[in-house]
């Protein structure tokens, strides 16, 4: 595994259990098909939501959360939609969601979790 491969399982893992101490449920991570991947799916009073993790162990580049370009939510638009169809509806509210993890070192992670941001 390189280091930014595992930059960013630990981004993701430390996400999850940002999102599930703030009361959410995990239904899927990395969920994957031909077309992409989706990083985390989470149920959260009553909405799903599609969470794109991004991590960053500095800010040479901006925030991690800046990296989530409008092709990209396109993208996690379209993998979305592919999700639901395979699932049992209804589907009454989806959102999506981008959590932000900062690493640097000496200093305790920063998470940002940013709701309904696309």
């Amino acid at each position: 595994m390189t280091d930014r491969k595992a930059l960013g399982a630990h981004g993701e893992e430390l996400a999850a259990r940002f999102l599930q101490a703030a009361g959410m449920e995990i239904v899927s991570r990395n969920w994957r098909c031909k077309y992409g991947e989706l990083d985390l799916i989470v149920r959260d009073a009553g909405a799903t939501a599609f969470v794109e993790v991004k991590t960053r162990s500095g800010l040479g580049f901006g925030i991690p959360a800046e990296s989530v370009t409008f092709t990209k939510q396109q993208r996690i638009r379209r993998l979305a939609l592919l999700w639901l169809a395979e699932q049992d509806g209804p589907w009454r509210h989806i959102r999506f969601d981008v959590v932000s993890v900062l690493l640097t070192r000496g200093h305790e992670p920063v998470i940002d979790h940013l709701k309904a941001v696309f």
